[in-house]
């Protein structure tokens, strides 16, 4: 079977490093679905507005690799303890395929773009290839009595972020609430601690470089 992209999404992560690890953790992002060519027929989003969350399936477009490992190492776990790749939901798969859950926030007409949909909550890169679009229902994609394995509990408190008005000056208004929600939920890899590092990532057209220090984010430069 061959499947090709119907959309692409435009997000403000031009990198990996900072993207939530789910969808849904940061609902104050958000991101664009533009359509390619060929699929930019607005029946075809007939009804979508009547929904409030769609399910967006997708490609790990930046995290292709030859073969594939039975076993991965989740962060969740501090990636030292291998787990059944199909027991996690690991970029590093089979076949690369991502699902999201996202709010649908808007559906507008561009007179360049064609219909484009505006969602909350994705957790995708710039530029990722999306090759279905399905339409949240609560009847059945709910499941309240759902177990979640060794991912039962959300991840810990989130981190206290300290950022300057000078420096959040230097991030696009309608940006700065979305920015300060990635960094509370703590871009760093799950298995480093080290408060003497400056990490940096890539969002929105700006370069945000923090450090964390028992619990504490401090934004130390925005290029």
């Amino acid at each position: 079977m061959e499947i090709i992209p119907i959309a692409h999404i435009r997000s403000d992560f031009s990198e990996k490093f900072g993207i939530p690890r789910q969808s849904g953790l940061v609902e104050e992002l958000t991101a664009d679905v533009v359509f390619t060519p060929e699929f930019r027929d607005p029946a075809a989003l007939r009804g979508i507005d009547g929904f409030s969350h769609l399910w967006l399936i997708w490609e790990f477009s930046k995290a292709r690799r030859e073969g594939w490992s039975p076993t991965v190492r989740p962060p969740r776990l501090g990636g030292n303890q291998r787990m059944g790749v199909f027991a996690t939901r690991s970029p590093f798969r089979p076949n690369p395929i991502g699902l999201s859950c996202v709010r649908l926030l808007e559906v507008r007409q561009d007179r360049a773009l064609g219909p484009v949909l505006t969602v909350a909550g994705a957790d995708l890169l710039d530029g990722t290839p999306i090759y279905d679009i399905k339409p949240y229902l609560p009847y059945a994609d709910c499941k309240p009595d759902a177990v979640g394995g060794f991912a039962a509990q959300p991840k810990e408190a989130e981190l206290t972020v300290d950022c300057s008005p000078a420096l959040l000056d230097r991030v696009p208004e309608d940006k700065r609430a979305a920015l300060l929600a990635v960094l509370a939920q703590d871009p760093r890899p799950q298995y480093q601690n080290d408060p003497a590092r400056i990490y940096g990532m890539s969002f929105a057209d700006v370069e945000v470089r923090f450090q964390v220090v028992e619990g504490r984010l401090m934004v130390t430069e925005i290029l």
